[in-house]
């Protein structure tokens, strides 16, 4: 592990990020919000630092392995949502303390979508338009980004890759060369992107709103321009909108690079997380109209509409609303929580376990019911047709049981700042799950949480865009072992 090629490569992609500040200037020169001073001392900073990173060691030269990966990922993430955090503090009357800031700014980049800003409706247009960026930069991972660029500046790419992409299957490639992957990714990415945002234009959103919640739903984030959410629009067009393309971005991109490449949709029905994940945001959305329905809460086209949309919103871990579902009655809020932990599909930008390693949590319980009944057998865990190698399932019961154990003991770390119990349960699972809302106290915002809570908030947050075990590795004396 070489220190001087760690540095150089996160000062080139500060350096990178540093860029994506410009359009929220042109964005305050184009709205006349003055805040665009702001935006251009923040690049100033960020692309110092990078170049002070990386100019000492622009000469250094190796080939990344799996243990750089993992520390320039831990590292990018961390130092990104810090740098990210200095726009937010330098606007003027609309400026947050670092606590805030720095909560926001991960909040964004790892697509969580909780907020801790009250009054969105009158924050100057450059935040509000800044605030969607970072979520659709960290949805696909500018990481990822960086992997179809940083080849061609003698850094191999594969190390970062298996770092960044979700899910169990990280060494599934769409194309030969990593380089090709990434690009193919962010080019799906883009296309939905730009659909998205046309057809929120169509149903009757003005272009930066549309743009802003294109970048919030591809990316499954859930940052909105209006305090109301979706539901300022009151519109079932845009609804549905949102609702279709939260559907899809939660499912694999390689799905939809073979549906590119094939000109066909008939494999999204054949593979089976694509399926488990449709049907079970189906049975979950039965089962939530037909509770409002017989509670009364809603009338008929208002119920299927609210529940449809907060079912697909909540348990694809984007956190968008159209109504504040934490005061609905009986179990209805629990639930919705409960099916954020089974989150997208692998390889989506949704957040949660990810639903690959629920099915083989599934299957494999099911498999020591059957060696109770026939112990003598050879019980193969398959997927569809294909079978699961055993480190495959031991790695997912090893991830479900380090991620029970940390949601837990950031569970009592936060109600040790004073928080309650359902405030702490859901902001925990809703950070963990980069989800966003949260019932009890913080159902409006976080605004009010304890200083000390917001932090470890934030660590919640990191831990479940990097998949915990990305960041516990550096932790561990074997990782710094020679």
């Amino acid at each position: 592990m070489s220190l001087r090629i760690i540095l150089r490569i996160l000062g080139m992609l500060l350096m990178m990020f540093s860029l994506t500040l410009v359009p929220p200037i042109l964005i305050s020169l184009l709205f006349g919000d003055g805040q665009w001073d702001a935006f251009a001392i923040a690049i100033m900073i960020t692309a110092a630092t990078g170049m002070v990173m990386y100019l000492p060691n622009r000469l250094a030269r190796k080939e990344l392995r799996t243990r750089d990966g993992f520390l320039i990922a831990a590292l990018f993430w961390s130092v990104l949502g810090l740098f990210g955090s200095l726009p937010l503090m330098l606007t003027g009357d609309a400026a947050l303390s670092l606590t805030d800031a720095v909560f926001e700014s991960f909040s964004g980049l790892t697509t969580t979508g909780a907020t801790v800003i009250t009054g969105i409706d009158f924050l100057p247009e450059s935040i509000l338009y800044y605030r969607q960026q970072l979520q659709w930069l960290g949805g696909m991972g500018i990481v990822v980004l960086a992997v179809a660029i940083l080849p061609t500046l003698g850094v191999g790419g594969m190390a970062l890759y298996r770092t960044e992409i979700p899910g169990p299957l990280k060494d599934s490639k769409l194309t030969p060369r990593i380089t090709e992957t990434a690009k193919a990714l962010w080019y799906i990415y883009a296309a939905l992107t730009i659909t998205c945002f046309l057809a929120y234009m169509a149903a009757g959103m003005n272009w930066f709103d549309a743009l802003g919640h294109s970048f919030s739903t591809v990316a499954i984030g859930g940052f909105s321009t209006y305090d109301a959410s979706i539901g300022h629009f009151d519109s079932a067009a845009i609804e549905l909108i949102c609702v279709f393309f939260l559907i899809v971005s939660a499912m694999s991109f390689s799905l939809h690079f073979l549906a590119w490449r094939g000109r066909r949709i008939r494999h999204y029905f054949q593979d089976p997380e694509a399926r488990f994940l449709l049907m079970f945001l189906a049975g979950l959305t039965a089962i939530t109209v037909v509770s409002l329905w017989l509670t009364g809460t809603y009338e008929t086209e208002r119920g299927l509409r609210h529940g449809l949309f907060q079912v697909v919103s909540v348990a694809t871990t984007a956190g968008f609303g159209v109504t504040d579902f934490s005061a609905w009655p009986g179990a209805l809020p629990f639930l919705l929580f409960v099916a954020a932990f089974v989150g997208g599909c692998s390889g989506s930008t949704g957040g949660g376990m990810k639903v690959i390693r629920i099915i083989l949590i599934l299957k494999q319980g099911m498999r020591e019911i059957m060696r109770l009944i026939h112990p003598n057998a050879v019980i193969a865990v398959k997927i569809g047709k294909v079978s699961v190698p055993d480190g495959i399932a031991q790695a997912v019961w090893g991830f479900f049981s380090v991620y029970v154990m940390l949601f837990f003991l950031m569970l009592v770390g936060v109600m040790a700042t004073g928080v309650d119990q359902v405030t702490a349960w859901s902001t925990v699972a809703s950070a963990l799950n980069n989800l966003g809302p949260a019932l009890g106290e913080a159902s409006g915002n976080y605004g009010d949480m304890p200083t000390l809570s917001k932090w470890i908030l934030v660590v919640a947050m990191l831990l479940g865009r990097l998949e915990i075990f990305t960041v516990l590795v550096l932790f561990t004396p074997a990782f710094w072992r020679r």
